[in-house]
């Protein structure tokens, strides 16, 4: 679930802050999502139901399902910076436009966003679609809501109110004192400390306050007008509410239910939706093997490219809607394939023919994620903490946690994990993301070298490896087999002994143990890094 849930949050642009022109500050309540999509996908929630969750949660469900509107509510909310015309046209474009763009790349794998201003130049999405989508999320705004049952709710508010009341009743007491000066009464003073008693007596007896969570709701069921040129003051032909007409063709129904959240959450899992069910499919193969079917995950449309294997695509797609979208069962089916369980061993001839390894006749190795590989290092010290759920950890370095726990921003500097985890190319959480880039930079070498992390986690690996055994051989077999799952070979064997037995004759009183060092250089390695 929280590697899985990593994965869908850069679908989601998840990230702690409100993100816009300006506004970037923390939303103390974004983790409650986050949670809310591990738990989903530890419990294989079905994927038509885990998107009308998200899409329309709120509407018919329960304190649970609202959580899953976080996917929409913790988008970007840009805000004017004065409030003339010009700047709140801009805002309430600029936010519609990250709504619609995050539904139809994340779920649809179409680039709706194109036709904002004018019909799309290469799919056959007009405007009027753009702002029929739109029109649905203008009547939809998010708010902290409580997600608690409402007794509970309604519990802790009237204990509040009448400590409020008590508050008020004790200030107007001391109001009276003072003013009296030397003259105050006795009985004055009486009633103050009374009162003062309720007070404390009645803060006691308030329940924990109920959780709050950033979710949406409905304001409203009008239709959207065309924006001319993307601007929102110069109005055009009116939207109605509906589909897609390149998926629903031109009969596709109006919507009137409120918003019509929930009639747009039935269209897009509609079993004659042919995208849907393709794009997850291939999101799930891309985080297998390194590299989609298609290989732009969130565009199928023209400037797409066209799947490796289109009948694969086809059948795993078919094959997961008739297994009740169940992802859990789309990873047994791929990790059970002889494609999956191939070695990545090189061959020169198979390499002539196909260097770029299109049909797959080995496992393409490839790096891990900053957030597996963190998780891998701490693992293999021992000192993973493996809880689920809670709030975001504002520097990752100097938490057990793992890393899906860790803050980060869309602006990249307002958290203390978010200058490590972009260094290791964790994606920058501005819009929905298709597929993160890897790079291999100085940096991330110097990281490893100089960082009090991975020393850190040299002395931990160490202090596990002594525990074991006092025999250094036993101890580099041992290191090597919980990091690589292997035997030493007699030159590594070799050159480990050599290492940690030699003396240091020149450097610093200081010094960093050998065996430190060695192991220091078996986290660092490669082999532990990248998924072979």
């Amino acid at each position: 679930g929280e590697k899985g849930g990593r994965h869908w949050l850069d679908v989601a642009r998840y990230n702690e802050g409100f993100g816009g022109f300006t506004d970037n500050g923390p939303n103390a309540f974004a983790w409650r999502y986050r949670d809310w999509g591990v738990r989903k996908f530890n419990a294989d929630l079905p994927y038509d139901d885990f998107v009308r969750q998200q899409v329309a949660g709120d509407l018919n469900g329960t304190v649970e399902s609202k959580l899953g509107t976080g996917f929409l509510a913790l988008g970007p909310t840009f805000r004017t910076d004065g409030g003339d015309p010009d700047s709140a046209a801009a805002a309430k474009s600029e936010t519609l436009d990250d709504r619609v763009d995050t539904l139809t790349r994340g779920l649809l794998g179409v680039t709706v966003a194109c036709a904002r201003c004018h019909d799309h130049k290469f799919d056959p999405i007009p405007t009027l679609d753009y702002y029929s989508l739109a029109g649905i999320f203008n009547n939809s705004t998010s708010q902290i809501a409580p997600i608690a049952p409402q007794n509970l709710v309604d519990a802790f508010n009237q204990a509040q109110a009448e400590v409020n009341r008590l508050n008020n009743e004790l200030k107007k007491a001391n109001d009276v004192i003072k003013k009296a000066g030397a003259s105050v009464t006795m009985q004055q003073t009486a009633h103050r400390d009374a009162l003062q008693i309720q007070r404390d007596a009645a803060q006691k007896n308030v329940p924990p306050k109920y959780d709050e969570a950033h979710v949406l709701k409905d304001i409203g069921n009008r239709n959207m007008t065309v924006a001319l040129r993307g601007d929102i003051r110069k109005i055009g032909p009116e939207a109605p509410r509906r589909f897609l007409r390149i998926i629903e063709g031109e009969q596709a129904v109006l919507y009137s239910a409120g918003s019509g959240r929930q009639e747009l959450s039935e269209s897009i899992v509609h079993p004659d939706n042919p995208l849907t069910s393709r794009v997850i499919v291939n999101r799930v193969w891309l985080h297998h093997f390194g590299r989609g079917l298609v290989t732009t995950p969130s565009n199928f449309g023209l400037l797409g490219n066209k799947p490796s294997h289109p009948h694969l695509l086809d059948w795993l797609a078919s094959e997961f809607v008739h297994r009740g979208w169940s992802i859990k069962q789309l990873h047994r089916t791929i990790l059970t394939s002889a494609t999956y369980q191939q070695s990545s061993q090189y061959d020169a001839a198979a390499f002539s023919v196909d260097g770029d390894n299109k049909y797959l006749w080995r496992y393409p190795p490839r790096r891990m994620d900053v957030e597996l590989w963190r998780d891998s290092l701490i693992f293999a010290t021992g000192e993973l903490d493996q809880q689920l759920g809670g709030p975001p950890q504002n520097n990752i370095l100097q938490s057990r946690r793992r890393t899906v726990y860790a803050s980060s921003s869309r602006n990249g500097d307002q958290f203390a994990s978010d200058q490590f985890l972009r260094l290791f190319d964790f994606a920058t959480p501005r819009a929905s993301i298709a597929k993160r880039t890897t790079t291999t930079i100085p940096q991330q070498f110097l990281f490893m070298l100089n960082s009090q992390f991975m020393i850190e986690r040299a002395r931990q690996f160490y202090n596990r490896l002594a525990s074991d055994s006092e025999d250094s051989q036993t101890r580099i077999e041992r290191g090597y087999a919980l990091l690589y799952n292997r035997v030493p070979t007699e030159e590594e064997l070799k050159i480990g002994l050599t290492f940690v037995s030699s003396v240091q004759t020149q450097g610093p009183a200081d010094k960093i143990d050998k065996w430190i060092q060695y192991c220091q250089m078996l986290l660092s390695s490669n082999e532990l890094m990248f998924i072979r």
